[in-house]
């Protein structure tokens, strides 16, 4: 069974960059399509971006242009670079791994198909 714990989450001014990072333990993580979703207060999880097991990417509207989902196999870490940070990003971030072994290219976007999350990683953008 995996294991994730994030780290990287801090705080920022607006149009500021942080990376966070996602470490896995204890399964395969080649077998793993993963992602990152954030929640905040009063306000339901939601994506924010997934990769496929072949490293194919998707993003919510709201990051497009703004964050980068990648993985390293040999580090077994998926990371999310977010540039261009408003106060709109402030959330709690959370790394997720599928439930499955989903197929090689396909990227997961819904919440009830991840079954491994990270203890979460807090995201603040000041204005």
């Amino acid at each position: 069974q995996i294991q994730l714990v994030e780290s990287g989450g801090g705080l920022v001014q607006a149009g500021g960059s942080l990376r966070l990072s996602c470490a896995a333990s204890g399964g395969i993580f080649s077998n793993y399509a993963m992602g990152w979703f954030r929640q905040a207060p009063g306000n339901e999880r939601e994506f924010v971006a997934g990769i496929s097991r072949s490293g194919g990417t998707y993003y919510a509207d709201s990051v497009k242009g703004r964050f980068t989902i990648s993985r390293d196999g040999a580090a077994n870490t998926v990371y999310l670079q977010m540039n261009s940070l408003k106060p709109e990003d402030t959330a709690i971030y959370y790394c997720a791994a599928a439930h499955r072994p989903f197929s090689y290219h396909t990227v997961v976007l819904t919440t009830h198909e991840y079954g491994y999350w990270g203890q979460g990683t807090q995201v603040t953008v000041s204005s």
